[in-house]
């Protein structure tokens, strides 16, 4: 008899440039591979328009910039592509490589919870987790479908839930000071 074991597969950076440019988003989350299609189209307004605010009001302060679908490698062993970031001027010039990845985390991810079982626990805990871990200050968690916002705050460490906007209100943050959307813009 023969005895088997299992060993996990451990995708990395560098398996990504092996797999086919064919449309599909590709992340690794501790080493886990999750693939996802091309969001649908409300989705992607959802995301433009919270980069179009983002994106007003950094060249009003002029405290830093917003980005659609950044790379951000973490680690070899982590490598995401958040639908919208915020960085500050300062962590910006540290965190760039010459390719224009992000190696660590912005002050501020946003995703904006894709349809299915698979997608909603990546977004929901997986990516929270990871954006805990890495340092993000804050983490918005968008469900279009709900017209919610979930605000995630760093706290002694940690990420920790600070408040969840529903479709009517009013978006600030203590980590953008002077930043303020009506949600109804980004429903729309």
């Amino acid at each position: 008899m023969s005895d088997l074991t299992t060993e996990r597969v451990q995708w990395t950076t560098a398996d990504l440039e092996l797999l086919p440019d064919n449309g599909t988003r590709y992340e690794i989350i501790d080493g886990d591979l999750y693939m996802s299609r091309q969001p649908h189209w409300h989705h992607q307004q959802i995301c433009g328009n919270l980069y179009a605010e983002l994106r007003a009001w950094s060249q009003l302060s002029e405290l830093g910039q917003a980005s659609v679908t950044p790379g951000i490698i973490f680690s070899d062993a982590d490598n995401v592509v958040p639908d919208v970031a915020w960085a500050s001027n300062e962590r910006l010039a540290a965190l760039l490589d010459q390719a224009g990845h992000l190696m660590g985390a912005p002050e501020l991810v946003v995703e904006v919870v894709s349809p299915g079982p698979q997608n909603e626990a990546r977004d929901r805990q997986a990516k929270l987790k990871l954006y805990s871990l890495q340092g993000v200050q804050e983490y918005w968690l968008v469900d279009g479908r709900l017209q919610q916002l979930t605000v995630y705050r760093r706290e002694r460490g940690s990420l920790k839930l600070a408040q969840t906007l529903l479709q009517d209100d009013e978006l600030a943050s203590p980590l953008l000071p002077g930043f303020s959307c009506a949600l109804t813009k980004i429903w729309s």
